[in-house]
């Protein structure tokens, strides 16, 4: 299935997604995919194609800007590190891919969702709590901490998140923390631990990376693929 890429820009930058649409010609619910860290790999291309699959309209959604892939760890971190100091900016990148997908002819507006992997698990967190009109979000492997847990209160979908039991990016006292977030905000959420599970375990490519505790888990793949299917079925997505 091959994609179509969608430009929009956020904060004086230009950033470039890639979009896939089921079979068919009529509407259908939309989903952005929000990448890993280093950017749009076909990690994430691969998760929009099978939700295309699926029926939905999938939008791989670029949050570096030119679609680039950010090779050098230091200048990941860099990003990383001022994206969490103020959520604002990660939100607005977000809101402005949000809004290219409902530009999309075949998206209902009406049915949007969320889903993201690793910082992009984060991102997508941050748009929910930026008040976005989304009837799920969904973290794979994603870290949980902001510095606006009291925007939690805007949140209006349902939260899932999937989390490793030994993942040494988000440590047990992060997943308390959230939940006491969740919990406070009054938002409908769940969490799922994975035992024998750690960081990037939805990435085949995780076992190469030579990273401790970061390690690609088949069965922690398909079972939380499988349960965010099932919650966009909850939801009337699917």
């Amino acid at each position: 299935m091959s994609g179509m890429t969608v430009a929009y820009s956020a904060e004086g930058v230009e950033f470039v997604g890639t979009v896939f649409a089921p079979a068919g010609s009529g509407p259908a619910p939309g989903v952005l995919v929000a990448h890993e860290s280093p950017g749009i790999t076909e990690h994430t291309l691969a998760a929009a194609r099978k939700l295309a699959e699926l029926g939905f309209v999938a939008l791989a959604t670029d949050y570096q800007g030119g679609g680039q892939v950010v090779t050098d760890r230091e200048e990941m971190m860099r990003r990383y590190a001022w994206f969490m100091a103020d959520p604002g900016h990660i939100r607005a990148r977000l809101e402005a891919a949000l809004d290219a997908l409902k530009a999309q002819p075949r998206v209902d507006p009406a049915r949007l969702a969320a889903v993201g992997y690793c910082y992009g698990g984060t991102a997508v967190l941050e748009l929910a709590r930026g008040g976005a009109d989304l009837r799920a979000v969904v973290g794979f492997h994603s870290g949980l901490g902001t510095a606006r847990p009291q925007d939690a209160a805007a949140i209006r979908g349902k939260v899932l998140v999937h989390i490793g039991a030994d993942d040494p990016v988000i440590p047990p006292d992060q997943r308390a923390a959230f939940e006491r977030e969740m919990t406070a905000a009054g938002v409908d959420w769940w969490m799922v631990t994975y035992g024998r599970t750690g960081h990037s375990f939805t990435n085949p490519e995780a076992d190469g990376w030579g990273m401790p505790g970061f390690a690609y888990s088949a069965e922690s793949d398909r079972r939380s693929w499988a349960s965010t299917v099932e919650l966009f079925g909850e939801v009337g997505l699917a």
